[in-house]
């Protein structure tokens, strides 16, 4: 069965995809979700690919959620991390890729605290790359499994209005999400305190909202962002007890609105900052479907990506 293309070699963002190649990753995803949920959980479809997990970063769950769609697809895979290596003793970039390269890597996943670090391998090397995670750049594949998951929840993407709640400023998951909604015709507003939200975010044609309320009474979906203490380089707010009071999702706050919301979080999850315990355990919280779609999206990915060098 001939199997239909992307329009791109690697997955660096969602900027360089298109609409056809989020639904034709979704379609693709539907199929590897039936393969997850049965007895035998591993199809022979990338037997003689190995992928390379570079991860110039900390990560568990999505280097986890990376290496679990890999071996569902039967690659070969190796895990490198960056911090505990030669990187540590000065070794660059290319440097480092080519050595692993030079070891017959087909693909690889890469993590990276720079913006563009997967562009710029691309030029360089002739792998094919997948980002995992670029500075505060991108993160494709968390936006499209969060899309995935609301499709999978609300039966389309088109037309539902989806706040992102949180420290827009420094996460690519928020860039990713915009990109990835818009392409999808969904309408898109952030919400969080005027220090967290860049300037240029109206020109991305995204609603600016400062009151948490009324953003979750005009969406169908929340999606609550963790605030990056780690990429704060000054105070962008008095205290995270203060975050909480004005931009924390309790269950009293849930059950006053209008209307039933669905509640998303990319994780890790600071239970008590952006999101109380008994509001990421609700019925309307879809946080472990997302967990579970990210292994099949991730698999949709690399398999279409593979597919292209037959």
């Amino acid at each position: 069965m001939a199997v239909e293309k992307l329009s791109t070699r690697h997955l660096l963002g969602i900027k360089d995809i298109n609409r056809n190649d989020i639904e034709l990753i979704f379609e693709t995803a539907d199929n590897f979700k039936d393969v997850i949920n049965r007895p035998i959980k591993r199809v022979p479809s990338l037997r003689d690919i190995t992928i390379a997990n570079i991860f110039f970063e900390n990560s568990t769950r999505t280097k986890l959620s990376f290496e679990l769609a890999e071996k569902r697809l039967s690659a070969d895979v190796v895990n490198f991390a960056a911090s505990s290596s030669s990187v540590s003793k000065g070794e660059t970039l290319i440097d480092t890729v080519n050595n692993i390269l030079a070891m017959k890597v087909d693909m690889v996943v890469m993590r990276h605290p720079y913006a563009g670090a997967g562009q710029f391998l691309s030029k360089h090397i002739k792998a094919q790359i997948v980002n995992a995670g670029d500075g505060a750049h991108e993160h494709p594949t968390q936006a499209l499994l969060d899309a995935f998951s609301i499709r999978q929840k609300l039966g389309d993407v088109s037309g539902k209005k989806v706040v992102i709640v949180g420290d827009i400023l420094h996460s690519r998951v928020a860039i990713s999400n915009i990109l990835c909604l818009q392409k999808l015709g969904a309408e898109v507003m952030v919400c969080g305190p005027t220090t967290l939200i860049p300037k240029y975010m109206a020109s991305l044609g995204v609603k600016v909202e400062h009151d948490l309320i009324k953003a979750l009474n005009w969406c169908d979906v929340a999606n609550m962002l963790r605030i990056q203490l780690e990429r704060q380089d000054i105070k962008y707010f008095p205290s995270l007890r203060e975050y909480a009071m004005m931009y924390g999702l309790n269950k009293q706050i849930l059950d006053n609105l209008d209307k039933e919301i669905i509640i998303m979080h990319p994780g890790p999850i600071n239970r008590g900052v952006e999101i109380t315990s008994d509001v990421a355990d609700s019925k309307q919280s879809i946080i472990l479907e997302q967990v579970e779609n990210g292994v099949a999206v991730r698999m949709a990915v690399l398999y279409l990506l593979a597919a292209q060098n037959d």
